[in-house]
């Protein structure tokens, strides 16, 4: 019997469910016993990823046709590190404050590495590993939040349909639009899902 191939993804993206500590944010925050999630069930939350070439990301034929697909026209860069990024404190505390979008976020660290935790359906958190040459796309609505690791650096490539719009809308925001369509896409589907698996 054939072993199934290693998703290369995996090399680059990596989620767990986290504990429930306090402590330093940079931390992995494993379970005991650890408690791994896989990108298929990331998917299933509405989370895309790919693994590209960070080093030619110039040139990278996957990452033009990945924008074409998904009309991501605008495209700029983000380093976040106590000696790049302006107000570094306060930045980080404000990225790392449950919230969401009304658009994707879309990021690809060129360099460095960083978590995306995002909420599942049962509003657990799952740490999302971001390392170079990995990109993922959060749907809007979703519930996030970000924070560095202890390498304390990432270079991230941000891209955006049209003209950016960074705002977000810190936890509880359930009345606007995102998110209602997030839930309805994302987590009442998996509710009915369920019901028919159980009468099947």
């Amino acid at each position: 019997m054939v072993a199934p191939e290693k998703d290369p993804r995996e090399e680059v993206i990596e989620a767990w469910f986290m504990d429930d500590s306090d402590e330093d944010q940079r931390l992995p925050h494993h379970k005991e016993p650890k408690e791994f999630v896989s990108l298929e069930q990331l998917e299933e939350l509405g989370v895309l990823s790919w693994k590209l070439d960070a080093d030619n990301y110039e040139t990278d034929e996957n990452l033009k046709k990945i924008r074409e697909e998904r009309g991501y026209s605008y495209m700029d860069f983000c380093e976040v590190c106590p000696e790049k990024l302006p107000n570094y404190e306060e930045k980080i505390k404000n990225f790392f404050e449950e919230h969401l979008h009304t658009d994707e976020e879309i990021r690809y660290a060129v360099a460095g590495s960083g978590y995306f935790d995002v909420r599942d359906r049962n509003d657990r958190w799952i740490r999302v590993w971001l390392k170079k040459g990995g990109m993922i796309v959060l749907p809007a609505g979703i519930y996030h939040r970000f924070t560095l690791d202890t390498n304390n650096y990432i270079k991230a490539m941000r891209l955006f349909v049209g003209d950016p719009v960074w705002t977000p809308f810190n936890r509880p925001h359930d009345h606007l639009p995102a998110r209602k369509e997030y839930v309805k896409a994302f987590v009442q589907k998996e509710v009915g899902d369920n019901g028919i698996n159980a009468a099947a």
